[in-house]
């Protein structure tokens, strides 16, 4: 899922029969046993819930290689959100919505509202996104503090699993990593591991806890078969907190493929690295400042790599040396608000040009 693009619930053993003097006994002590609690409370706090969990639709368009043609077709993305305040924003999947040209969300009332492109990081594959309104009597969901999550700790996720909407899976948290650690693309994320059942479309939707809190964004998937294996990753509500409600991620709209090396030289780049743009979603501040995506896809040293858009070699007056200059224009980024100016230095056709945009 990620630009990845993305368990099964659990059984319960069914008492023996030991004797006939047991039964009235053991059948009047199955109602207090520990697993009818527990799915007791988790009907309880799905039902609780629910409401404020929403399908997430996104349009556009991606540079593909078809029969060995390059072509830019369209695709209808379905992932997963879930409403975190009153005002309307939600929370989702990076890379369900980071070039989506349009994005809409629907409730469990079937009504159907357009979505706004607040933030984005794909490091971390997490989004925010605002609606103009909610529906009368949704309310938005809380966020738990996942630094207090424990392995083995019961969890429940909501979603739309190949669209199927408002569908629950039920597991336990069986592992935590610490970013950097266990996805090499998404380098920011803090993963909660789970065996609770995750498969396309349930991306971007909220993991629970029993208590009905948030504690983590539905990422992704790890499977030799396609399907789902019981490794499913979670990025934590901590991170979610950090990176999409307090900091804020820039959304660009752009998906970037990393030059440096030998690609730099075949590419004529007049420095070391830059940052070539892939795709550009319609409205996007990447849009309004005139970023060219690439046209086609070439296929050097065994990788795809996407051909003739522009490459970065600066933003907002920050020269672009490594990852580490790219941080420090994502913290530039990161300050700017609807109206406020952006920059870029390009190379393009082979000429170096200078850009300029506002964010819309």
């Amino acid at each position: 899922m990620g630009s990845v693009r993305g368990s099964a619930l659990r059984g319960g053993m069914v008492p023996g029969w030991r004797t006939v003097s047991l039964l009235l006994l053991s059948g009047a002590l199955l109602a207090w046993t520990p697993s009818s609690v527990q799915a007791q409370g988790v009907s309880q706090a799905f039902q609780r819930v629910n409401g404020s969990v929403v399908v997430v639709r996104a349009r556009g368009r991606e540079l593909v290689t078809q029969s060995g043609s390059s072509v830019l077709a369209k695709f209808n993305e379905v992932g997963s959100g879930v409403l975190v305040s009153t005002d309307g924003k939600v929370l989702t999947a990076a890379h369900v919505v980071q070039i989506a040209d349009e994005v809409t969300v629907q409730f469990m009332s079937g009504e159907i509202f357009a979505a706004k492109v607040l933030a984005s990081e794909p490091r971390a594959d997490l989004a925010l996104l605002q609606l103009a309104r909610v529906p009368a009597g949704v309310q938005p969901v809380q966020l738990g503090d996942s630094a207090r999550v424990q392995v083995g700790e019961q969890v429940f996720i909501v979603g739309a699993p190949y669209g199927i909407a408002h569908s629950l899976s039920v597991g336990y948290v069986s592992g935590r990593h610490k970013p950097n650690t266990i996805y090499a693309e998404m380098p920011l994320a803090e993963f909660l591991q789970t065996d609770a059942a995750i498969n396309q479309g349930n991306s971007g939707g909220p993991m629970f806890n029993m208590q009905g809190e948030v504690i983590g964004v539905v990422s992704h998937i790890i499977s030799k078969s396609g399907g789902f294996e019981g490794l499913g990753f979670v990025v934590s509500s901590n991170m979610v907190r950090q990176l999409m409600l307090e900091k804020r991620s820039f959304w660009s709209g752009v998906t970037w493929f990393r030059v440096s090396g030998d690609l730099a030289e075949y590419l004529n780049l007049p420095q070391p690295f830059g940052l070539l743009v892939e795709e550009v979603a319609k409205g996007s501040p990447a849009e309004a400042v005139g970023l060219r995506p690439s046209r086609v896809v070439a296929r050097l040293e065994g990788k795809d790599v996407p051909l003739g858009g522009d490459i970065v070699l600066a933003a907002m007056g920050i020269q672009l040396h490594d990852e580490t200059s790219f941080d420090k224009v994502r913290e530039r980024w990161a300050q700017l608000r609807s109206g406020d100016e952006m920059t870029f230095r390009v190379f393009r056709a082979g000429r170096v040009s200078d850009l300029k945009g506002r964010v819309p």
